[in-house]
């Protein structure tokens, strides 16, 4: 699958296009992508000057969400496990030095970068040393200029020059150094922008998440966790009414608490947070008890004892939607919405299997995504030992 860049004609003859197609080729570091996405969302804005310093707190609110609520890695990570992007970086440590949560705005974003950019200043100097000139690359080629990039004073002449002389660049740069420096748009790009902004953002989206998805191979349902998505997204309504009518012919005990699910006071959760499924699966929902909900959050429990439980509960509604036909119509229920993957619906759910077969398909299923979620970073939760020390904490 391929996304071109579709660009209205009447600009071709006065805006090198294909030089501005080439912005986002070759990237070393994810962070490239943030720079052209940050200052088309200026020019769309009709800001006609600004800074590094300005352009780079753009880029670290736009790919806030994406690290701190996916733990996304933007550019993969070192042999030693160190983090390769700068970008992400910077958000590591604004995460350290604020309260910010995962969902906050971009004016709380902004508002916090202020309070330490003295912190974060070595940080957000890393980011400007090349993508800002390397981006231009692609205008560059065809004049067969030997180009100096290692130093960012004869960058600033060299670019200044090129776009008076030879093709109008769609931005060009100031005197000042380091986050001062400024950036000037051409206004000719910029109208050009304006016109096609829809156009242009998608396609950055689109080579954003290619470049995403090859960096985090194990992170499923990368297109969706480039923004906060909209709760109403989950379905979960058919699978509760599966489990109300399990709750009406047997007990089920909360996964974590080791007490009898109360109809009117359990939510239906997932196992595997869906920050990282993205998916509401009927292998991966659990009744769970209403006051624990908001304590889990998007940790990972504990595999042991958790997922024997777990799986236990699975296999009580299985043998029940096999055995009553009126719980068997809410399974169908699910279908739409929740009962997508091939195996679950092949095997998990197949008529006749032994509880023990059952925990195995289930097990071999769910521990390579659950095992990825935590290379991925998420945190595990350990609901009795967390208990016992609050016991031991309070007497």
């Amino acid at each position: 699958m391929e996304h071109s860049l579709e660009i209205d004609h009447r600009y071709y003859n006065k805006l090198d296009i294909e030089g501005f197609s080439q912005m986002m080729k070759a990237p070393s570091f994810c962070y490239k992508f943030y720079w052209l996405e940050a200052i088309v969302g200026l020019m769309a804005a009709n800001v006609t000057e600004t800074t590094f310093d300005a352009i780079i707190d753009e880029m670290i609110a736009n790919a806030w969400y994406s690290v701190r609520e996916f733990h996304i890695h933007l550019s993969g990570i070192q042999s030693d496990g160190s983090v390769k992007d700068g970008l992400e970086r910077a958000i590591i440590l604004l995460t350290e030095l604020s309260d910010l949560p995962a969902n906050a705005s971009k004016i709380e974003i902004k508002n916090e970068i202020k309070n330490h950019n003295a912190e974060l200043k070595k940080y957000k100097e890393q980011l400007t040393n090349m993508v800002p000139y390397r981006a231009l690359a692609g205008f560059f080629a065809k004049s067969g200029d030997v180009v100096d990039w290692g130093s960012a004073v004869r960058m600033t002449k060299y670019v200044k020059q090129f776009s008076k002389e030879k093709i109008l660049l769609p931005y060009t740069f100031g005197e000042n150094s380091k986050l001062k420096k400024q950036v000037y748009f051409d206004q000719e790009w910029i109208k050009m922008i304006q016109d096609n902004t829809v156009s242009i953002l998608g396609w950055i989206q689109f080579e954003k998440v290619k470049w995403l998805q090859n960096n985090n191979p194990e992170v499923p349902g990368l297109v969706y966790k480039l923004a906060p998505l909209d709760e109403k997204m989950r379905k979960l309504g058919k699978v509760r009414k599966l489990w109300n009518g399990v709750l009406e012919i047997t007990e089920i005990r909360d996964v974590f608490k080791d007490e009898p699910i109360v109809v009117k006071e359990y939510d239906v959760d997932h196992f595997v947070p869906w920050s990282f499924v993205m998916n509401d699966e009927l292998w991966n929902l659990m009744p769970m008890d209403s006051s624990l909900n908001s304590i889990k959050s998007n940790k990972l429990p504990a595999w042991d004892p958790f997922f024997e439980r777990f799986a236990s509960n699975q296999f009580v509604m299985y043998e029940l939607v096999n055995k009553k036909p009126g719980l068997y119509k809410l399974f169908e229920g699910c279908y739409r919405d929740n009962l997508h993957s091939i195996w679950a619906g092949q095997e998990l759910y197949r008529p006749g299997n032994s509880k023990e077969l059952f925990y195995n398909i289930l097990q071999k299923n769910m521990r390579p995504v659950y095992d990825s979620a935590r290379r991925q970073g998420y945190e595990t939760w350990n609901y009795i030992k967390e208990r016992r020390s609050c016991q031991l904490a309070y007497g």
